[in-house]
């Protein structure tokens, strides 16, 4: 099974030196180690640090790069939250 992460857990790493977390497709990825290595730039993925990056991955990425990183980089699966 793997970890669950609550939105809170990501937002509070939203940068390289709290681990860089992003979220696509409810699946939750630590870019801190790939910051440097990221083809578009550090800027773009500290911009997203901590947040949902699911619609900026979508629209410049295809599935093939996601399954390419996915093993080194997913840490985990967001939590559902709480429907009131």
């Amino acid at each position: 099974m793997s970890k669950q992460f609550t939105t809170k857990d990501v937002q509070e790493h939203n940068t390289p030196d709290k681990g860089l977390y992003i979220i696509i497709d409810n699946s939750v990825y630590e870019m801190g180690g790939f910051v440097d290595e990221h083809p578009g730039g550090a800027k773009i993925l500290k911009r997203v640090g901590g947040k949902d990056a699911s619609k900026q991955f979508w629209k410049y990425h295809n599935e093939s790069v996601l399954k390419k990183y996915q093993e080194r980089l997913k840490i985990g699966e967001l939590k559902e939250s709480a429907k009131l």
